[in-house]
């Protein structure tokens, strides 16, 4: 007779989780410690910026007395961590900059809110590079929990290198078992890229399907949240849980209605048509990186799923075309971060406007900076139709390019970086080094499509490589459907670094 040794709680996902809790297997503060006990043992990450024991407890505890009484929701007790860009009530709300340190939200987030009101338990707040603004979590500016200074976030598959970013914390929480699932913003990358460096599997939705309402703003034209977990089925629970129209409170959210996600994720893909962008798989990808997608391609022939060629001919201009856009809206929303009504002030200063320019000088990072100068300058007298204008014309024909090639095709894919995680430390002050590791998510992030990025195997140093699938405007079920049975198909998804 042979016997199955029951998985530890860290090694169960979403679906496993919720099963468990509802058949009574464990309760959810059994599952509260179990995680909080890990993070703290896993500090060297510098994953998690905020824990708070005593809000989290008591959140499980009302979980299991919903789960006794009958009332559970979909996510009932399982635990959750949300990226530090989400304004809490019960954990402090920094954007990983000394600009918000120590800001307690009298409110939360319309995301944090749906999520509770599934029954989900917040763990914690996670680490990501200042307001958002990163592509390697090396720019926060909050020390993580167990740390007196900021430090940047480890991956856990090799400490020396980077996670990837904004949502390095997140993409880390779950990849080393620190959390089941978290929350993520992609601004032009910032889910899919992390995910790709971790190993876990990340979704962005169509722009607007998630309310933005207390998300701490960076380019509010491309910025919006999504779920990172390890699997599209648990991605699947999670971002049907926090989708759906918030129009009172956000104008940029979209009037349509919450969708099942999970409803299709074991529909056959027989026949499914995937464009294969030339653009993609030019000089600058990584052979490792491409050797890892081939594999996941050939997997989706197997499935019965068509490979087909097309083209996003604007691709390379998706790199200046967003790093207009994005400083110029970050100069805007973040102007209001001066002193003066909340967070950082400047100590000595002589009059007004002495202490706007000490404050944000002290409170904003070097990248916060760089990006908020260049987003003024494009913004300014003379420079607006040169830059600005003409990059929202570029942007509306990459939309345009995406339109024409779903002619021909149901899902694009791709890599989702050119190469797999870099040290920390190794792009230095080179700022454009960093600029063109997002490449391949920029065009889909202007766009305003959805995208994911999905386990597809190891690259150079045994580091994990993701395939990026696109898809339409509300295909987020298509590409879902498309990333489960792949995950069917493979395991990468389930291996741990920890």
């Amino acid at each position: 007779m042979s016997t199955t040794t029951p998985k530890a709680l860290h090694d169960l996902g979403v679906a496993e989780l919720a099963a468990g809790l509802r058949a009574k297997q464990f309760s959810a503060v059994e599952a509260a410690q179990h995680f909080l006990a890990r993070a703290n043992t896993h500090q060297n990450l510098g994953a998690y910026v905020a824990l708070n024991e005593g809000a989290t407890l008591a959140q499980a505890k009302a979980a299991d007395a919903r789960l006794a009484a009958g009332t559970a929701g979909a996510l009932e007790g399982v635990p959750i961590a949300h990226k530090d860009i989400f304004v809490t009530r019960d954990f402090p709300s920094t954007a990983g900059s000394k600009m918000l340190a120590g800001y307690q939200s009298p409110f939360d987030a319309t995301v944090v809110t749906k999520l509770a009101d599934a029954g989900a338990v917040t763990l914690g707040k996670l680490n990501c590079d200042e307001f958002a603004m990163g592509s390697a979590n090396e720019n926060s500016a909050v020390a993580p929990v167990g740390f007196d200074a900021p430090a940047p976030v480890r991956n856990p598959w090799d400490t020396t290198r980077i996670p990837g970013g904004s949502s390095g914390g997140s993409a880390v929480a779950v990849a080393a078992r620190l959390a089941p699932a978290v929350t993520g913003t992609d601004t032009g990358g910032s889910i899919r890229q992390p995910a790709s460096f971790c190993g876990i599997t990340g979704i962005k939705p169509t722009y607007g399907r998630a309310s933005r309402y207390g998300m701490i703003a960076f380019a509010s034209s491309l910025d919006q949240a999504g779920p990172m977990a390890r699997s599209a089925e648990d991605c699947a629970l999670l971002l049907s849980a926090m989708c759906g129209p918030d129009p009172d409170r956000d104008s940029t959210s979209l009037d349509v209605p919450a969708e099942n996600f999970s409803a299709k994720l074991n529909d056959s893909i027989d026949g499914l048509r995937i464009g294969i962008p030339a653009e993609f798989f030019g000089e600058g990808l990584a052979p490792d990186v491409r050797a890892a997608v081939d594999g996941a391609l050939k997997e989706y022939e197997k499935l019965g799923a068509k490979l087909v060629p097309i083209s996003l001919p604007r691709t390379e201009l998706s790199i200046p075309v967003y790093y207009i856009i994005a400083p110029a809206e970050a100069s805007s929303n973040l102007s209001r971060f001066d002193g003066v009504k909340f967070g950082h002030r400047a100590k000595d200063y002589t009059d007004l406007v002495d202490m706007y320019k000490k404050t944000r000088a002290e409170g904003f990072g070097d990248e916060v900076k760089r990006r908020i100068m260049i987003g003024a300058y494009v913004l300014s007298h003379g420079y607006y139709d040169a830059y600005y204008l003409q990059a929202q014309k570029i942007r509306r024909m990459i939309a345009d390019d995406f339109q024409n090639a779903f002619k021909d095709c149901d899902v694009i894919a791709g890599p989702v970086a050119p190469t797999v995680a870099w040290k920390l430390g190794e792009h230095g002050n080179d700022p454009l080094a960093d600029y063109l590791a997002d490449i391949f998510t920029l065009p889909g992030s202007l766009a305003g499509l959805p995208g994911m990025s999905v386990p597809a195997g190891f690259g150079e140093g045994d580091m994990p490589v993701g395939l990026q699938l696109i898809g339409n405007y509300f295909e987020e079920a298509r590409l879902l459907n498309a990333a489960h049975r792949l995950q069917q198909a493979t395991d990468f998804h389930l291996r741990s670094p920890l």
